[in-house]
């Protein structure tokens, strides 16, 4: 058996056919000048993924990986998130698993968690739920499996209930049909929320998109009830959490933490792609 490289584990084949064809062709060089070699774009996605997961600074991205220096991936980051490159991964992995049957739009959950923002930034604002130091939310839109179909960054005092609307209104939506055309699904047919979401205002716009709306009461249902569905929502967001740069927020750009939650929620619904894919020899 071939042993693989650190690059080949951290982005598997499967995960660079998909990447590679998203990516910006790099400049050439002007006047015939050369310098030092550019790191391959696998090798930078590598050190980007090692970075997510572990949570460690892009200074201390260890050299022996293979994958250049995190100066270098920052900067491949930062450029791939200018053009889109990560939506539009995400986008394109959810595009496989409803060709594949794998997405199921009967039931969708909506919630959001929050995290500490060590160094603040763009994006943060005083938590309430600890002690008002600074933070960002993560608002997240999931199917009935758990798996996310859109996310957002906000401050952490932003009230879960003003952003149902923006969640859903930009979420880009999914082509279920290879090569056929048609709008591609954006709306589920019912929509799951706990009781930060009841409000007269979120029952209206979801009743003015065609979407079946179960939002716990306030002071009148049990959350454990609604919480029997609503549990896959929970699992996604430990999902996310696992992503150690994710949970404890150091990147002070929107551009970048925004980027690296594009990634990560690319990432999960890849593992699920993964599983259903046949072993390649």
């Amino acid at each position: 058996m071939v042993r693989r490289s650190c690059v080949e584990r951290l982005v598997s084949d499967e995960l660079w056919e998909l990447v590679e064809p998203l990516l910006p062709k790099p400049r050439r060089a002007r006047g015939g000048r050369t310098g030092r070699p550019r790191v391959p774009d696998r090798a930078a996605l590598a050190g980007i993924v090692f970075v997510l997961k572990t949570g460690i600074s892009w200074n201390e991205l260890p050299q022996e990986l293979g994958c250049g220096s995190g100066v270098t991936c920052w900067r491949r980051l930062r450029e791939w998130q200018q053009v889109g490159v990560w939506q539009r991964l995400h986008r394109v992995v959810l595009d496989r698993l409803a060709q594949l049957d794998l997405l199921d739009w009967s039931r969708a959950a909506v919630d959001s968690v929050s995290v500490r923002a060590k160094r603040r930034g763009e994006l943060t604002g005083p938590s309430p739920t600890d002690r008002g130091k600074a933070g960002s939310k993560y608002h997240v839109l999931c199917d009935r499996n758990g798996l996310p179909l859109h996310a957002l960054v906000t401050g952490a005092n932003t009230h879960d209930s003003r952003m149902l609307a923006p969640l859903l209104d930009t979420n880009p939506g999914v082509r279920e049909r290879a090569g056929r055309p048609g709008r591609p699904r954006r709306r589920p047919d019912k929509l799951h929320a706990d009781k930060g979401y009841d409000y007269p205002r979120c029952r209206r716009y979801l009743a003015r998109r065609g979407i079946g709306v179960r939002i716990a009461r306030r002071g009148i249902e049990d959350s454990a009830r609604l919480g029997r569905v609503r549990w896959v929502i929970e699992r996604t967001m430990s999902w996310l959490l696992d992503f150690r740069r994710l949970a404890l927020r150091y990147d002070r750009c929107e551009s970048t933490i925004s980027a690296l939650l594009s990634l990560a929620c690319a990432l999960i619904c890849h593992r699920r792609l993964a599983q259903h894919q046949p072993a390649s020899s």
